[in-house]
């Protein structure tokens, strides 16, 4: 596993969303938004795991989360789960949000799509996301 500095991590981040900085990390690890610091020999070192956190606390946080709801939805949940929040990050961003269409299903379904997505499939997963949602009784 890597280990890394703030600093470090602060940059890897900064490269997948521009709001993340060295005084953000620093305070999420101060409230204790992340587990414990690894120690490497005398040092506290943030992992790959931390980095994983820090993007799904920024998923959230962009999702509408507060940072102690964050906190709270992240507490139990395995790393995987963890990881798969945290991919979420680039649906964020502003560059891949523009190049994709906006779907919007109904109040509480919007997709994101491609435009590499031909028309067809477009109208099949718009059918098939309403058809479940009847089926669930979410229409």
């Amino acid at each position: 596993m890597n280990t890394y500095t703030a600093k470090q991590v602060a940059e890897v981040l900064q490269s997948e969303d521009p709001q993340m900085n060295l005084r953000t990390v620093r305070y999420y690890t101060q409230i204790g938004m992340l587990p414990p610091l690894e120690l490497v020999g005398n040092k506290r070192a943030y992992t790959d795991n931390h980095l994983h956190y820090l993007r799904a606390i920024l998923v959230l946080s962009k999702g509408g989360d507060t940072l102690s709801s964050a906190q709270e939805k992240l507490a139990d949940l395995a790393m995987d789960e963890v990881i798969k929040i945290g991919e979420n990050l680039r649906l964020y961003q502003s560059d891949q949000m523009i190049r994709n269409e906006i779907l919007v299903v109904n109040e509480d379904v919007i997709l994101s799509v491609s435009p590499r997505i031909p028309p067809a499939l477009k109208e099949k997963m718009i059918e098939t996301v309403n058809r479940l949602l009847k089926e669930e009784g979410h229409s």
